[in-house]
């Protein structure tokens, strides 16, 4: 294709053609990773440093939603804990965050008031420093609304790096598609109940400090959902990951709006829910620590070894109805502007 299109921006399959047409496949070697330690080399969510002793770890994001402000939330705590998210899902504690803000002419200053307070409402709770940032104005005829892109840093001892084992169990900290039917439901025009489920994951680091290398992998499974995120740890590992239909947790709201819509639960994004790939031996006890948390956690499935070639990088989706599936990497426009 000559143009860059809607769907290459859902992070499924389009993104990664993409990414790896124009970027991945264009920069040497050499300047994939850091010294001594992992950068677009092994696409996860941020590069890791090597310090003396600890690692910095260090991710960017930016956002844009449609609309700015949301039941659960607006693009401001949405910026900030996305940024935290990614941080957290790499084992790191926030250090400090940096941001870039881009406004159209026009924009309302008191909305931009609004999202700043929200912003710096959920570094003030968790004393995570803004260390430095940038703002600019655009012409309202070449832009509309706000985009914010934030830099996060954090520091950890032992980063989480998504490499998936055999007979891991596959756990969800929570609901799944909650925060992309919000979006969907604003942007279709549907009379809903459901709030985004959008906020930092900081109480994780409890659980990733405390079994630490017993947790194979770990992320927020933001632009594309789950699907996105297990089609990538598949692939990256060359296993087979199956789950069961029935064990994965949807609320009534986020079901009853992905029958009118059409739309799949397993591609919507979360904000507010992570995703583990953990040894199964601490299975009981994680699900026990999380609930400790207040999460509401369930075991969906299980990594394998594939049998032949064929399986390896896929997911399969065992039904309700007692038959199987290829759980797909998303593909085409699901929810334009969800994060």
């Amino acid at each position: 294709m000559d143009t860059i299109l809607i769907s290459h921006g859902n992070g499924g399959r389009e993104t990664q053609h993409l990414l790896q047409q124009i970027i991945f496949s264009k920069v040497p070697e050499q300047l994939k990773q850091t010294i001594g330690g992992i950068g677009i080399n092994y696409p996860d969510d941020g590069a890791v440093i090597n310090l003396k002793g600890d690692k910095l770890i260090i991710t960017t994001d930016s956002y844009t939603v449609n609309p700015i402000f949301f039941p659960g939330g607006d693009i401001g705590i949405l910026a900030i804990s996305g940024t935290i998210n990614d941080l957290i899902m790499m084992g790191a504690s926030p250090i400090a965050m940096l941001d870039s803000i881009v406004v159209s002419e026009g924009f309302l200053i008191s909305d931009l008031e609004k999202i700043l307070e929200s912003m710096l409402s959920i570094l003030k709770k968790y004393n995570i420093p803004l260390i430095g940032g940038d703002f600019k104005v655009m012409p309202s005829d070449s832009m509309k609304g706000i985009v914010i892109n934030t830099v996060g840093i954090g520091i950890t001892e032992n980063p989480i790096i998504d490499i998936v084992m055999p007979e891991d169990k596959i756990i969800v900290t929570g609901p799944i598609g909650t925060h992309g039917a919000v979006i969907a439901a604003m942007q279709y025009g549907i009379q809903t109940s459901l709030k985004s489920d959008v906020k930092p994951l900081i109480p994780l680091l409890r659980i990733f400090n405390k079994y630490k290398d017993k947790i194979h992998a770990a992320r927020d499974p933001t632009r594309g959902g789950l699907a996105s995120t297990l089609n990538e740890w598949a692939q990256l590992a060359k296993k087979m990951i199956i789950i069961e239909e029935s064990k994965v947790p949807i609320l009534q709201e986020v079901k009853s709006i992905t029958e009118i819509t059409g739309l799949d639960p397993f591609v919507l994004a979360n904000e507010g829910t992570a995703v583990l790939s953990v040894s199964p031996d601490i299975e009981k006890d994680i699900i026990k620590d999380l609930e400790s948390l207040n999460f509401q956690p369930s075991t969906i499935g299980y990594v394998t070894e594939p049998k032949d070639w064929e399986n390896k990088g896929i997911v399969i989706t065992k039904t309700t109805i007692g038959g199987v599936k290829i759980l797909e990497m998303p593909t085409g426009d699901i929810v334009p502007r969800i994060c």
